[in-house]
């Protein structure tokens, strides 16, 4: 078996572009000793190129992730300022209604489109999407708000 350490100056490398297979003219098919040998030396250029020989030992060895506990004193924290200028999708639903799609081509300006909520019951907001909390809409120096109420848990 060739040393690991000197590469074999037959042995194609990681810096070769395109191994081509080699050809015996006329017949194109490679035969199993040869397909046994090419298979060696990929074998062989896999573990070179790992930097570990193969294992024989035939049981397989448990991955460690070492340790996995944050460890407080390699760093400072980070407070949350660091997040303030991360943007969300904010929505705040109202209610829903189902429309023909005639239905919504006479809408005018002042038409009036029924909702599945009553005058007074929760709204929800949603983030990104995600029903995060419900809450009660408000006017305040004539501008709508909306008051959290309820928090919705993950």
């Amino acid at each position: 078996m060739p040393d690991p350490a000197k590469p074999d100056p037959q042995s194609p490398t990681a810096t070769d572009p395109v191994v081509e297979p080699k050809s015996n003219g006329a017949d194109e098919h490679l035969d199993m000793d040869d397909i046994e040998k090419l298979l060696a030396e990929a074998s062989g250029n896999l573990d070179q190129a790992a930097g570990k020989g193969v294992a024989n030992s035939g049981k397989p060895e448990p991955f460690n992730l070492g340790n996995l506990e944050p460890d407080h004193a390699s760093g400072e924290r980070q407070s949350i300022d660091l997040l303030g200028e991360v943007e969300l999708d904010l929505r705040i639903e109202l209610g829903r209604t189902q429309m023909k799609l005639e239905e919504v081509l006479q809408l005018r300006g002042g038409s009036v489109v029924a909702l599945d909520k009553l005058a007074g019951d929760p709204v929800d907001i949603f983030v990104n999407g995600k029903l995060i909390a419900r809450g009660e809409v408000l006017v305040m120096n004539d501008n709508f708000c909306v008051r959290v109420t309820e928090l919705i848990s993950a």
